[in-house]
């Protein structure tokens, strides 16, 4: 059984997955956080360092980019695995960071040597690619993802973590380098830039290849073997799935999978494993970046859930854009991650709004639709069908049971659930994981 800080029991299941449901930010990082101490093993999957979570333990905030959740059980093993594309300076710097404040690394920390290295080369195509002279930008962090997976995926000039051992490792920094310069010289990078410096690239990587030693296996074996003795595994996504490179608002997504459809691709874990998916999602909706946002509140109501919320990124501290809940979104990436239950996140920053809105329908050239459109230009021209309900003056964050809840808030998750068709079996209403209710 999963026994939760309060005592209250959940149904334990061999693999579990964690999934944002909406455009990230769903504050995923608690979740884990909470069901890791009834886990063996939690795994990270699919991202890279442009995809932050924040974890709130006995009145300290950790910042978390790469090192999954689970890291502050000591007795249970992170697997950072073959689907992360991996900045080793940031995931050294947060190592470095967690052991300043006595969080203990050693063998609980596994790297896979499947996974793809971000090089100062991503870097700068990240910066030269994502200037828009005009239109709307996708939103890239900068942090060089993005043309990392396109390496991954064009393969000449990709670089794994195990690559970083082989003889043959500065004769392959080299050959890149030279073919790099090609593409970015005549961009306007100076052919001295430290991004196109071979020699010091190599000896950089090699300092940092030495520092993680300790940490480099094959995940991908680990995780099968621990599958097949039935070990109990959290799997951590990253992002949400509404910017699912495949099944989200394309362009204006994410490199990866971050969907329920890229678990078994990012972590080498067959889907027969995967018994239970837990779909987070806030009580309202947040995008960062371009592309469209049906219910979006560019208004003093959207204004006040940023500030109640503090929606700003923990990697990027950009603020987030604010609106209601879009429950034909969620009901659409619900369906696509295959999820059982949902958790609704940040329910206490919807205190004290007179009257709640939840989109429950569209409306595109004129027709009512209830499922998500697959073009982004369809998405823009939707007017989003609302239902009102009314809200709570009473703040929640002391809140512990359900039964104590406003009954407005009540209402507002009841009609959460019955319009996602998904039970909801966790409602926060605070950051710290005691201002949890287990349902």
């Amino acid at each position: 059984m999963i026994v939760l800080t309060n005592k209250r029991k959940v149904n334990l299941v061999s693999a579990t997955a964690v999934i944002g449901l909406q455009w990230g930010d769903e504050a995923k990082g608690k979740i884990v956080d909470l069901l890791t101490e009834d886990h063996e093993i939690v795994v990270r999957y699919q991202g890279g360092a442009n995809a932050g979570h924040t974890v709130v333990r006995q009145g300290q905030t950790f910042k978390l980019s790469l090192i999954p959740s689970g890291i502050f059980q000591p007795n249970v093993t992170c697997v950072i695995a073959s689907g992360v594309v991996v900045n080793l300076k940031t995931l050294l710097d947060e190592i470095a960071l967690l052991r300043s404040r006595g969080v203990s690394i050693s063998n609980n920390l596994l790297l896979s040597d499947r996974a793809h290295v971000i090089f100062p080369w991503h870097l700068e195509e990240d910066r030269i690619l994502n200037e828009c002279p005009s239109g709307e930008a996708i939103g890239t962090t900068l942090r060089g993802i993005g043309p990392c997976y396109r390496d991954k995926v064009g393969r000449s000039h990709a670089i794994r973590v195990g690559d970083l051992f082989e003889s043959g490792f500065k004769e392959r920094i080299e050959a890149i380098v030279q073919a790099k310069a090609r593409f970015l010289v005549p961009l306007g990078v100076s052919p001295d830039s430290p991004s196109l410096d071979a020699a010091a690239i190599f000896r950089e990587y090699s300092g940092y290849a030495e520092a993680i030693r300790p940490f480099v296996c094959d995940t991908t074996e680990f995780l099968l073997t621990a599958a097949e003795r039935e070990r109990r595994i959290l799997l951590e996504g990253a992002q949400g799935a509404l910017l699912d490179v495949d099944h989200g608002t394309f362009p204006y997504v994410t490199s990866s999978n971050s969907s329920g459809a890229g678990i078994s691709a990012g972590s080498g874990i067959p889907a027969k494993y995967i018994k239970k998916v837990l779909g987070v999602v806030k009580a309202y909706t947040t995008r960062v970046g371009g592309g469209p946002f049906p219910t979006e509140q560019d208004n003093p109501i959207g204004q006040t859930i940023r500030d109640r919320g503090n929606e700003y990124g923990t990697v990027t501290r950009r603020p987030r854009r604010c609106g209601w809940f879009d429950a034909v979104a969620v009901r659409y990436t619900a369906r696509l991650s295959g999820v059982d239950a949902i958790a609704v996140m940040l329910l206490d920053v919807l205190s004290t709004l007179p009257e709640l809105k939840i989109c429950v329908a569209y409306e595109l050239d004129g027709e009512r639709i209830t499922h998500f459109p697959s073009h982004v230009e369809q998405l823009r021209r939707v007017k989003p069908v609302y239902e009102t309900l009314p809200g709570w003056s009473e703040e929640i964050q002391h809140v512990r049971r359900l039964q104590d809840l406003p009954k407005a808030a009540r209402a507002y998750l009841d009609r959460l659930a019955e319009l996602l068709r998904c039970p909801i079996e966790m409602v926060s209403v605070g950051p710290d994981r005691e201002q949890t209710i287990i349902c």
